[in-house]
């Protein structure tokens, strides 16, 4: 899956960054510049034990991603990214839950978490119907142009969870 990094890379630029991210809702543009990740950022986090991407593929072509870290009971998640043309159609959704059931299944998490920009509320709405909760613990954006460029003051971070459990339990 190394081989994918640049693939990977270049879906969630397209879903989060740039013109090409207006033509979906998960648009980021109008409040950060530059990049979301690059292929050494998803490079890395291949390589990472306990981290992996769950890919969907559509006519031999990446459509969609979603990243995994395992942290103890819990499983962060992030750079869930749709291609821009087919948002809004369930991918989004169906590639949640196969995250949540693959961090269950492989890690026996407990937990769920993840961080959204404050600015973006209609995302935040999705997850919480999707049953995450908002913690009220926020985070900064971080000062690294690697990440993205600010183009509003008080960008920042609030972490959502949502309690997960195994059909065992």
């Amino acid at each position: 899956m190394l081989g994918d990094a640049g693939k990977i890379a270049e879906l969630v630029n397209s879903a989060y960054r740039g013109e090409s991210s207006k033509l979906g809702w998960t648009t980021e543009a109008d409040l950060l510049g530059g990049q979301r990740t690059d292929i050494a950022e998803v490079s890395a986090l291949l390589n990472r034990a306990d981290s992996l991407f769950i890919l969907c593929e559509k006519e031999g072509g990446l459509v969609a991603s979603v990243h995994l870290e395992r942290c103890g009971e819990e499983a962060l998640l992030g750079m869930l990214a749709v291609k821009p043309g087919l948002q809004g159609k369930g991918l989004g959704k169906r590639l949640l839950l196969e995250a949540e059931r693959k961090a269950i299944e492989s890690w026996g998490a407990r937990r769920m978490r993840m961080a959204v920009l404050t600015f973006r509320q209609e995302l935040i709405e999705y997850y919480q119907r999707r049953g995450y909760v908002r913690t009220g613990r926020f985070e900064a954006f971080p000062e690294d142009p690697r990440l993205g460029i600010p183009k509003v003051n008080g960008l920042r971070f609030e972490w959502l969870e949502k309690a997960v459990r195994n059909r065992s339990d």
